[in-house]
């Protein structure tokens, strides 16, 4: 697929798990019908309610940067489209997904159960307190950016987890925290441009 080959290998994206699941999953299937001839191009694109689905690369990196294992469990706060979601639905265990708008959420649970996605679990709510009752989360994705780090999502992070979340109020930084026996620690990576994170997080 030239995506792959030319947004993600050509660049770095080197986690072949990864680059494998971008080439199955069928991104045209989760972005609106008039824009299906763009679904593969190196941009985010607009989903509806002042929502994106991410750029290719930004997916596949933030996907990279979790370092899933297959037995892994996976919290997704922003499901949007469910692409992301489908993506790491095929490298984890089991995923569970957050979506604060209401119509996002029935039609992204829609196409990942009419795609087979049986190991996704979706949920329409206010991602900022995470999904406690199925914690603890050996990765936890966040794709709306607060700006913040919430603390309820570090709460929820297993020890030798990872998350990863854009921070920042107007341009943002991929943020990837990791917990250890210690405590946790923070490393910040790529510069990148995401919707706010809507909800709780604005009234933090």
């Amino acid at each position: 697929m030239r995506m792959v080959e030319r947004q993600l290998i050509a660049r770095d994206i080197t986690d072949t798990r990864v680059i494998d699941a971008m080439r199955r999953v069928p991104r045209h299937r989760f972005v609106p019908e008039d824009l299906s001839a763009q679904a593969y191009d190196d941009r985010p694109l607009p989903i509806g309610y002042r929502q994106t689905i991410s750029q290719p690369y930004v997916v596949a990196y933030m996907t990279q940067a979790l370092r899933l294992a297959p037995d892994a469990r996976v919290l997704e706060i922003g499901t949007g489209s469910g692409y992301q979601t489908a993506v790491l639905a095929e490298l984890a265990d089991t995923v569970h997904s957050i979506e604060i708008v209401p119509p996002l959420a029935a039609r992204a649970a829609a196409a990942l159960a009419g795609m087979g996605y049986g190991n996704v679990r979706v949920r329409e709510g206010d991602g900022y307190a995470g999904w406690p009752e199925a914690a603890p989360f050996d990765a936890i994705m966040v794709t709306a950016a607060p700006d913040h780090v919430p603390q309820p999502l570090v709460d929820q992070l297993a020890v030798g987890g990872r998350m990863i979340v854009p921070v920042g109020a107007h341009r943002q930084t991929l943020t990837v925290l990791m917990r250890t026996d210690e405590g946790v620690t923070e490393e910040a990576t790529l510069p990148v441009l995401f919707v706010p994170m809507t909800g709780e997080a604005e009234r933090r």
